[in-house]
């Protein structure tokens, strides 16, 4: 019997819980423009996921959309990728329920990202909150994505994700129906950190707008930024050795080879034995280049909210066409009445 195979398919997506920033766009955004070229991609704004910690209601929408505004400004083409709202495809919700009942509780336990979101109050924390795991495995497998790209701070979900489809397959007879997605690995870029700490992640909720390049930033905002960027007094190494234990160091060099392509090493190669102050200047310079063409295109879509509405409308009835027949298989293996 030859085995069911399944079309090389992504997913991933980004929550419309603040503004994005240069570590999203190298981490994520960038990636995905160069995916669609490959494989059929669904990327959605995850706003079931935002809401797992208190988002504003008359904020949300508009969050939505400058999400959506993001991903064409970097490059996502409607026509080759779904760009779509999560909530607008009732077969998320729906298909984690049914996982709720797949997955287990001591599964859900070890992931780590839950203690460090909830912190020392997790009794206070969302039911969501503790549960967003599963509904990530939803997410990715409604449309039997083969390939999801994922950062370090995720892998774990991503296993998850594979336990679930295994045991799924497992209980109810039904081997391959659900592919065991693989990881694709960001490579430079993926981890951005923080310009004010490069031993924390560059974030769009820290307090201090100076830890992070906006994409909405000017070029001044963008130079000024980089030129406060927190580093040491020593000069750049010749090597990549010499940037261990010089997080703030190894964060810029970071940064300019994943904004020119280049690795690290090749940077140290023309930078190494110089100081911040000849680095910094062409490190702005890289930056500027690449943002603010992205920064130019968000603003004009966000000046016309309809025509990103348009875009994510239609997205999400190319999501719902390929989602729809698998929720609906599911129900059939699961045994649900056959009347809906």
């Amino acid at each position: 019997m030859t085995e069911p195979t399944h079309s090389q398919r992504v997913l991933s997506g980004v929550q419309p819980s603040g503004a994005l920033h240069l570590g999203n766009y190298l981490g994520a955004l960038k990636k995905f423009t160069a995916l669609q070229e490959t494989y059929d991609c669904y990327l959605f704004v995850a706003d079931l996921h935002a809401i797992t910690v208190w988002q504003e209601p008359a904020k949300l929408a508009d969050q939505t959309r400058e999400i959506a505004a993001a991903y064409l400004a970097a490059g996502l083409d409607p026509k080759r990728a779904a760009i779509f709202p999560q909530s607008a495809v009732r077969a998320h919700a729906e298909l984690a329920w049914i996982f709720n009942c797949t997955a287990r509780l001591g599964w859900l336990d070890r992931m780590t990202q839950f203690k460090e979101k909830s912190g020392k109050h997790k009794e206070r924390s969302s039911v969501g909150l503790y549960t967003y795991p599963v509904l990530q495995a939803a997410d990715i497998l409604v449309y039997k994505a083969t390939h999801v790209p994922v950062g370090e701070d995720q892998k774990q979900h991503l296993e998850l994700t594979r336990d679930i489809a295994g045991k799924f397959n497992t209980d109810f007879d039904a081997p391959d129906f659900f592919p065991i997605p693989e990881p694709l690995i960001q490579g430079p870029g993926a981890r951005v950190m923080s310009l004010r700490d490069g031993s924390a992640k560059m974030s769009k909720s820290d307090p201090s707008d100076q830890s992070r390049i906006n994409l909405t930033d000017t070029a001044d905002e963008i130079l000024q930024k980089i030129k406060r960027a927190k580093t040491d007094p020593e000069p750049l190494p010749e090597t990549i050795e010499g940037l261990t234990d010089r997080p703030e160091a190894d964060n810029l060099v970071g940064i300019y080879a994943a904004l020119t392509g280049e690795t690290k090493a090749q940077v140290l190669e023309r930078f190494g034995g110089q100081g911040f102050g000849a680095f910094k200047p062409a490190l702005a310079e890289v930056t500027v280049a690449a943002m603010t063409p992205v920064g130019d295109a968000m603003r004009r879509y966000l000046a016309d909210p309809a025509e990103i509405d348009r875009i994510l409308a239609a997205g999400a009835e190319r999501a719902n066409a390929a989602a729809e027949p698998t929720l609906a298989e599911v129900k059939r293996i699961v045994g649900f009445w056959p009347g809906r």
